[in-house]
């Protein structure tokens, strides 16, 4: 009796199955081999690959360090410059609202009849002249004639009143 061939054997035969098996084996055999040979070199030379993986971390972190560092400069020249832009904006709307505000307290006063620095200067001169002119000596004057009869004249009354000073009006400008 024939041996009936196995329908799972690719191969036919057992001893090409054996074959193919044992090849399997060597084939993982070096496989193996090779994973424990680069663990080896890796064990041996790994001081040295650290060292290496450092040095080169060290130069990855210098160079985004700097990056960050022109970065920063670079956002805060922006912010300074924009800073100085709204400080001069506000001082320009400042003055804008001094200069609306004087014209405002001015138009009040004008309309409360208040003079103006310059009318009150023009009047302290004319108040200085007007001192000046009280102290010097009043040039002498001939004497009037006396009437002869004291009983013609009335004799000087008291002071006659005098009408209330007219005010000016207030400007209107």
């Amino acid at each position: 009796m024939a041996k009936k061939p196995n329908p799972f054997n690719p191969f036919g035969d057992d001893a090409s199955a054996a074959q193919f098996a044992e090849s399997v084996r060597a084939s993982a055999q070096q496989i193996w081999l090779a994973g424990l040979g680069a663990f080896a070199k890796a064990q041996a030379e790994g001081s040295k690959v650290f060292e290496g993986l450092v040095k080169e971390g060290a130069d990855m972190q210098d160079k985004t360090q700097a990056a960050a560092r022109e970065g920063l400069h670079e956002a805060g020249t922006r912010f300074g410059s924009m800073a100085s832009e709204l400080g001069a904006r506000a001082a320009g709307q400042w003055d804008k609202l001094e200069g609306i505000f004087e014209e405002r307290v001015a138009k009040a006063l004008r309309k409360l009849g208040v003079p103006r620095i310059d009318e009150l200067e023009q009047l302290a001169a004319r108040v200085d002249a007007l001192e000046r002119a009280a102290k010097r000596p009043a040039p002498a004057r001939k004497a009037a004639a006396r009437p002869r009869h004291a009983a013609a004249t009335p004799p000087p009354s008291a002071p006659t009143k005098r009408a209330p000073r007219k005010r000016a009006a207030p400007r209107k400008d």
